[in-house]
């Protein structure tokens, strides 16, 4: 009960603004179908009364406007005005029909478009873990073939509910009212249908479940190889991909085969059973008018109600399967707007950025993982560089990711604070503002350079964004370029060289200017001499900033005010580094003379 609770309100909430779209679309099938259903009473009307002479069946202030006009042997002379009188209730239906289409396709696109920003913005708030959890590819089927089957079921089947409920309504009180016997012939069916409709139903319901969720595996298969399509390429596993695809697809379509071959059964059954209802109506209507229990009329118009009795009945496999896809569907975009976004206290503050920093025996753990990081207890004073040193797995990334908050520390397992204030309490957005990030794996988004340069500055001009370049050492690299500035930059940025996103990135953060940067092993991709030449640059410009420096190089670190030397997710060495290298037998002096001893021969 929870789950269709649950999903009411979530199309209710996709419904605001195009709710008053659809109510007149409904209303417009509404008008369609009364219209309809005087059209085969005319019928009626004109074999029994004009043309067979018999007593008028129809209701009391039909027959007192028809008089009105001249009565029944003035139409009997005239029958041109019944034929006009139908082909304008034809024609009214036509106009309502338009009208109805182009409500509901207005209803459809404002639907889709809510959907899709509330989609979108949700997905923005949600924490970094989330996004580790789910792939790319998944999300993106989610947001687009989901929406796309909500929009269908709710525009295209939401109004046809409404007009198959008055069309069975009406067609059998028309049909009880001309024959009982008849009647009763016609509607002995509809229990049965729907005994296996909701046989079936369930079945395919679950196929429709499972087909969705091997979508959303090939899409993240295909995204993957999309962006990867270097490294593909480098290391020639193209046909190992191609088999990994088609492996996957020719699962999803097996999955696909089988559920069209159920629901094959399905309309096939719906068919056999309505293909027999009718075959039924004809022939003991025909009985019933041959023994005089029924006039030419009745079973002509019976016949035609009949028909809209069928249609719906007919309609009701392709309506199952629909509802079962929008509610999978439904369920699927449930999982991303009903997961918890990133919320801060009630009493969050903004604080002074500038101050110390201080890491207070802080552990960490993700999901499911044993503890990567142990205890770490450090300050940084305020416009201090601090260098971070540690094999793969150390936790040196981890620990950055905490004091941004993209990971929050689980209680009772130390605390950051900054300027003595705890980072818990303070407002993400301004925490973020003030930390500027220049990521391992740097990634560039489809536009140019300028754009991606500037793009984490909400006001920014191009001589900014030229100085920035100037101290990455970028600037450079970019007069090489045909366009300069104005170069676009592929997906991911693609068409640059590892070194220059990590110089791109560099100097995205620098546009920032906060008070606080860290720079996660973002010079890994440079040659010694532009390191050499990008920390002198930054030396000179960073002013009173505090600067988070991780890196493998020692000549990267060497001039860090602090460096703190991790293994094991522990503290293992802390110090200058004069002092660092004192250390007999150290980490980080091993490290240092190991690669000085590369360095030498590289030089010889």
């Amino acid at each position: 009960m929870k789950k269709k609770n649950s999903k009411g309100e979530l199309i209710l909430n996709f419904l605001v603004g195009s709710k008053r779209f659809f109510i007149m679309a409904i209303i417009a099938s509404l008008a369609v179908t009364v219209v309809d259903m005087v059209i085969p009473q005319l019928v009626r009307y004109t074999v029994d009364t004009l043309i067979g002479g018999e007593k008028s069946g129809l209701p009391d202030f039909a027959n007192k406007l028809i008089d009105r006009i001249g009565g029944p042997d003035y139409l009997k002379e005239r029958l041109w005005i019944v034929a006009i009188a139908v082909a304008s209730l034809a024609l009214l239906s036509a106009l309502f029909s338009f009208l109805q289409r182009t409500l509901d396709g207005k209803a459809a696109e404002t639907l889709v478009e809510r959907m899709r920003n509330l989609l979108f913005e949700h997905t923005q708030k949600l924490p970094f873990s989330w996004h580790m959890k789910n792939r790319t590819g998944d999300i993106i089927q989610r947001c687009t073939s989901d929406v796309d089957m909500v929009k269908n079921f709710l525009s295209e089947q939401l109004a046809s509910i409404v007009r198959i409920v008055i069309l069975v309504a009406f067609s059998l009180v028309f049909m009880y009212s001309m024959n009982v016997k008849l009647a009763l012939i016609a509607t002995v069916t509809l229990p049965i249908i729907l005994l296996y409709t909701m046989i079936f139903g369930r079945r395919i319901s679950e196929g429709f479940r499972v087909c969705d969720e091997e979508e959303g595996a090939i899409s993240a298969t295909v995204q993957e190889n999309l962006t990867g399509v270097r490294v593909v390429r480098a290391f020639g596993r193209e046909q190992y991909e191609r088999d990994r695809f088609l492996e996957k697809n020719e699962k999803y379509t097996q999955l696909w085969v089988d559920l069209c071959r159920y629901m094959a059964g399905f309309w096939s059954m719906g068919d056999l059973v309505t293909g027999l209802q009718v075959m039924a109506i004809l022939v003991f209507g025909t009985v019933f008018c041959v023994n005089g229990n029924m006039s030419a009329g009745q079973l002509i118009a019976f016949i035609s109600y009949n028909t809209m009795l069928i249609w719906p009945i007919r309609r009701l496999g392709r309506m199952v399967s629909e509802m079962s896809k929008a509610g999978i569907s439904l369920e699927r975009l449930g999982y991303i707007l009903h997961s918890e976004v990133e919320k801060d206290a009630p009493d969050a503050t903004e604080p002074d950025m500038t101050g110390d920093i201080r890491f207070e025996h802080v552990s960490f753990a993700y999901d499911g993982c044993p503890e990567l990081l142990s205890d770490i207890d450090f300050e940084v004073k305020s416009g201090e560089t601090v260098g971070i040193l540690g094999g793969t797995g150390s936790g040196k990334s981890t620990l950055i990711h905490l004091l941004n908050r993209l990971y929050d520390i689980p209680e009772n397992s130390g605390r950051i604070t900054v300027g003595g204030v705890d980072i818990a309490t303070i407002k993400r957005s301004h925490l973020r503002s003030n930390v500027g990030m220049v990521m391992q794996e740097p990634f560039l988004f489809s536009r140019t350079l300028a754009e991606n340069i500037g793009i984490a500055a909400s006001e920014i001009n191009m001589e900014e964004i030229e100085e920035a370049s100037r101290i990455a050492c970028l600037d450079g690299a970019i007069e090489g370029f045909a366009k300069g500035y104005e170069t676009f930059v592929g997906e991911r940025g693609v068409t640059l060289s590892g070194g220059q996103k990590q110089r791109t990135a560099i100097a995205r953060m620098l546009t920032r200017k906060t008070p606080i940067m860290v720079f996660d092993d973002s010079l890994s991709a440079v040659d010694a001499e532009t390191d050499a030449k990008i920390r002198a640059a930054l030396k000179e410009t960073l002013g009173n900033a505090t600067v988070f420096l991780i890196s493998h190089r020692i000549s990267t670190l060497m001039e860090a005010d602090k460096i703190i030397v991790l293994d094991r997710g522990r503290i293992a060495e802390m110090g200058d580094h004069e002092s660092l290298m004192q250390i007999e037998d150290g980490i980080y002096r091993r490290i240092a003379e190991i690669q000085s001893g590369s360095e030498e021969n590289e030089n010889e």
